[in-house]
């Protein structure tokens, strides 16, 4: 990515156009062709494999339907009151933007700071940043905005709206929240966020596991979804994070694919680079 590509700062105008100029080559370098490699292509862009896994998902959403979100649900509504207050602040973190406010701030930031003359390392560390920051916002953001509208399409009644009428009650193209039952968009962003995060920092992989499935947890638990519904968003979420990574593996952008089709994190900019530049830009 090319958004901290450094330019002279000017007047306004002329530095109006050239931060224009920076994001524009940065959605450029996003839909390039992919570079040539060798070996086999990443794993999940298998027509045949995203078959099979939407099919078994599909069985275990269906299941989950017929024999777990009823027992789920009445489960739910027995709860001691202060369990239930606590899953409903822990389930606010679920929201999309914890990370894509932050993540799009550090994007228009790192475009500003491209409008400075750096020297050539500084740019560079300027471009790995970019090029991860913009992953997170896309892989975790897509995902999110996909189920955003499918699940309002579908129009699954959620269980605080039919206490008492069954779990199986549709009102397609309603686009009213309160039937916007599956998939969960809190759960989507948490396992979307539970793949990006930790394919970019394998460390935090534990953590953002439990974290999302917390959050998968919650959503049931304040009844404002079925278990079929999170599980049908931990479908869309992990799979929307795996291919944006592919997208941007196969274009040599932050990762890489082997001969075996694995995709690898390339090595980002060190912390003290980071902060080399970070003091650089808060002196100029």
């Amino acid at each position: 990515m090319s958004a901290a590509g450094g330019a002279t700062t000017g007047g306004d105008p002329k530095s109006l156009r050239q931060f224009a100029a920076n994001l524009l080559a940065t959605l450029a370098t996003l839909v390039r062709k992919p570079r040539a490699r060798v070996g086999r292509p990443p794993f999940w862009t298998s027509p045949g494999r995203l078959c099979v896994a939407a099919v078994v998902t599909i069985a275990v959403v269906a299941a989950a339907m017929a024999f777990l979100d009823d027992r789920a649900t009445h489960g739910a509504r027995n709860l001691p009151a202060w369990l239930v207050a606590t899953f409903d602040e822990i389930t606010d973190f679920g929201k999309s933007g914890w990370f894509l406010m932050p993540a799009g701030f550090l994007l228009i930031v790192i475009a500003a700071a491209g409008l400075r003359e750096l020297p050539r390392i500084a740019r560079l560390v300027l471009a790995a940043l970019t090029v991860r920051f913009g992953f997170l916002f896309l892989a975790i953001g897509i995902p999110g905005l996909f189920v955003t509208i499918l699940k309002r399409i579908i129009g699954r009644a959620r269980p605080f709206v039919v206490e008492d009428g069954g779990t199986l009650v549709f009102m397609p193209f309603i686009w009213k929240s309160e039937y916007a039952s599956i998939p969960s968009g809190h759960g989507t962003t948490a396992f979307a966020a539970a793949i990006a995060i930790g394919t970019l920092w394998p460390r935090t992989r534990a953590i953002m596991w439990i974290y999302a499935l917390l959050i998968a947890v919650s959503r049931v638990v304040i009844t404002a979804h079925y278990p079929s519904d999170v599980i049908a968003s931990a479908f869309f979420g992990i799979l929307g994070a795996i291919l944006m990574r592919d997208w941007f593996a196969v274009r040599r952008l932050g990762f890489v694919v082997d001969r075996q089709g694995g995709v690898h994190a390339l090595p980002g900019p060190s912390w003290r680079r980071v902060k080399a530049v970070a003091r650089r830009l808060l002196n100029a």
